[in-house]
Parts: C-alpha cells; sequence; structure tokens
C-alpha cells in the first residue's frame, strides 16, 4: 500500500552510516505488527553526487569474483544505496520490523556501466507492499542517474513472516523474480564449484560494510537461529552474476530469487542453462540456494 498524498523526498547532505541505521531500526521495529495493508511513509531519500571509493571497489570485485576493470561491477551500486534503504527501513513510520526481515528477491537493470570517477545521484523508496504466502514484502527501489537520465535500477523485495489469512497465498502475492523453477526441479548444467572459505561474511562484510551478526562467526550467528555463520544473500548473487556474461555489457538486466542460506564453510555449484543460472549447495547439490536470470538486449 502506498501514501495517499504521494512521495516525498528528502534530500541527504551525505550517506547515512549503515552499521547505525540497522541498530536503529531494530529498535523502532518492537512493537509493530506487519500487515499488508499498512500505510507506507512515502518518503524517498535523496543522495546527490554519490563518491565511489575505487580501492573499496576493487576489493569488493576480489570478494566478488569480478574482474578488476574499470566498470563497477554491476551489482556494486546496491552496496551504495543500501545505507539509504536501511534509513527508510528503520524509520519508525515503515510498518514491518527490520529485525528478521529477509531479502527475498532482486531484480536489477543496468542501461549504462557506471565507473569509479561518476558521482551517481542516487533515490531510494518504498513504493508498496506485497502480500506473499508467508507474510509481507515490502519493495524497495534503488535507481541512479547521471545527468539526470537513469542508469541503474534495482527493485528488492524484503520478507516480513508473519501468520496470513490464506495459507496457499493471496491473489497477486509476490513470487520474486524466477519462482517458476522449484527446489525439485531438475539442476543446470554445473559450470563452477566454489569453496566456501568460513570467513567469507567477514570479507564481504569488510567491502560492503554490513556486519550483522549472522554472517561474522558461529558464537553470533547461532543465537539468531542458523547453525554456522551464513553468507550475505548479495554475496551469492553478485558471485553468480560475475561468473556470468553480465560484467562485460554495458546494458544488461540480472534477476534473483534468494531460496536458502548458505551455511560456511560449504561447497556450492554454480549452474547455467541459457539465460537462467541457480546455486546448489549440499553432499547431492539437493540444496538449491539461489535461482536467476540475465538478459542481455541483443543476444539471443
Amino acid at each position: 500500500m502506498t501514501s495517499p498524498t504521494g512521495p516525498t523526498t528528502r534530500r541527504l547532505t551525505r550517506s547515512p552510516r549503515l552499521m547505525p541505521a540497522l541498530g536503529r531500526g531494530v529498535l523502532t521495529g518492537i512493537g509493530k505488527r506487519p500487515s499488508t495493508g499498512a500505510p507506507l511513509p512515502g518518503t524517498r531519500l535523496l543522495l546527490p553526487a554519490a563518491r565511489i571509493d575505487t580501492g573499496r571497489v576493487l576489493r569488493y570485485a576480489r570478494v566478488c569474483g569480478f574482474r578488476e576493470t574499470d566498470p563497477l561491477p554491476i551489482t556494486y551500486p546496491h552496496i551504495l544505496g543500501f545505507p539509504l534503504a536501511a534509513r527508510l527501513m528503520g524509520d519508525r513510520a515503515f510498518p514491518l520490523p527490520l529485525l528478521g526481515l529477509v531479502h527475498t528477491g532482486i531484480e536489477i537493470t543496468q542501461h549504462r556501466a557506471l565507473r569509479p570517477h561518476d558521482r551517481p545521484e542516487l533515490t531510494v523508496g518504498i513504493p508498496r507492499l506485497l502480500p506473499h504466502r508467508r507474510g509481507t514484502e515490502a519493495e524497495v527501489v534503488t535507481e541512479a542517474r547521471i545527468d539526470g537520465e537513469p542508469v541503474w535500477t534495482d527493485r528488492s523485495t524484503y520478507l516480513a513472516r508473519h501468520r496470513t489469512t490464506e495459507p496457499g497465498g493471496a491473489p497477486g502475492e509476490s513470487r520474486g523474480p524466477d519462482a517458476s523453477r522449484g527446489a525439485g526441479a531438475e539442476a543446470l548444467p554445473t559450470v563452477a564449484e566454489w569453496e566456501l572459505p568460513a570467513d567469507l561474511g567477514r570479507r564481504h562484510a569488510a567491502v560492503s560494510g554490513d556486519y550483522n551478526p549472522i554472517h561474522l562467526h558461529p558464537l553470533t550467528a547461532r543465537p539468531l537461529g542458523f547453525p554456522r555463520a551464513i553468507a550475505h544473500g548479495m554475496w551469492t548473487f553478485a558471485r553468480c552474476v560475475a561468473e556470468t556474461g553480465a560484467p562485460g555489457a554495458e546494458r544488461v538486466t540480472v534477476r534473483a530469487e534468494f531460496r536458502a542460506p548458505v551455511l560456511l564453510p560449504s561447497t556450492v555449484v554454480f549452474g547455467r542453462l541459457g539465460s537462467a543460472f541457480e546455486l546448489r549447495g549440499g553432499r547431492d547439490g539437493s540444496r538449491l540456494h539461489l535461482t536467476g536470470t540475465v538478459t542481455i538486449p541483443g543476444e539471443a
């Protein structure tokens, strides 16, 4: 549900600090009762001329498997915009509790590649809530513009789990960008196998700024319901995208649905057939972690 008065834009002078924004969201989320029909605050955040740290981009590229070349990895602007998204989702007026939100899906469209010397204008908004069979999703839209022209857009969905009146899912529920392939579907041909180290979450936190304790160490992950630390969902997505042809394209759309967390350490396999890709784990490859597609205009 959107604000009846339409979105208002709040201009920032600098990017929020991510971890304080997340911490504030934990506190403001106390007592919230998620509902698809709840009103949204209708506020967008705007950060003009966002600065891109070349050294941080290079470290990010190494951790996520991208080539260390001039264009930014297609997933990197998500890292730039996420502190703004956290500020919005951590606001008291946001109807879903930030603690426990699950990143369920993402769609990134790049109209032209960004480069380290660019100073994009970033806007982040939450235009709507979506019914989901397990609760309510918030759609978060991040856009990068250069000279007023959109060059990059990210549509992500975040799920707040709660009881729903229709166990099978309400009509029009969000099912993510690639819900047609279930966990029982035949595996795609294996293209690569990756051994993920126990410290991967800490390495990605250092380049993304996301120090959520579920990613850092078994001792900090166990109180939150995980037997071991888990990989960041955005790492699994970025690593898969790096393995496709997307990094070399100026114009491209990549989509993914996050299925199951990746425990660390572990071995995972990347599969691809045509435009579809996936990440699987488990001893027999039966655990489906992520499914997605990559679309490059002009390619068959």
